[in-house]
């Protein structure tokens, strides 16, 4: 996709989703590309942009894979940061007390809208 296609909201169905299960995607926020990732967390939906809060970079081991082993937490690939998943915080690793930036998350029968948040972060 084009940077300049880019639209300021994605969606997905939630049926695609299952427990423990992530999505990527681009979003057009701010006059720039922001990289995000939704994660179905117990049956809950978050969403963030894919930046690590110690080292700024994406957290994904693998494309789309953001789950500590256990499925309990997220995990930055570069240093271990340890995430909740539900609030973004940062519980463990080189950043505690810090947190992913949230997106907000709709959702309309089984179609999940995720949009930039409002205002320049």
């Amino acid at each position: 996709m084009e940077e300049s296609a880019l639209a300021s909201s994605w969606s997905c169905p939630a049926s695609l989703l299952a427990a423990g299960q992530s999505a990527k995607f681009r979003l057009r926020c701010w006059d720039r590309t922001v990289e995000g990732f939704l994660v179905n967390h117990d049956g809950r939906f978050y969403a963030y942009v894919n930046r690590c809060a110690h080292a700024g970079t994406t957290l994904d081991w693998w494309p789309n894979e953001f789950f500590t082993d256990d499925g309990r937490h997220l995990i930055c690939a570069t240093h271990g940061a340890i995430y909740l998943p539900d609030t973004g915080l940062c519980i463990a690793g080189p950043c505690p007390g810090a947190s992913l930036t949230p997106l907000p998350v709709a959702q309309q029968g089984d179609t999940l809208i995720v949009s930039c948040p409002e205002g320049e972060p």
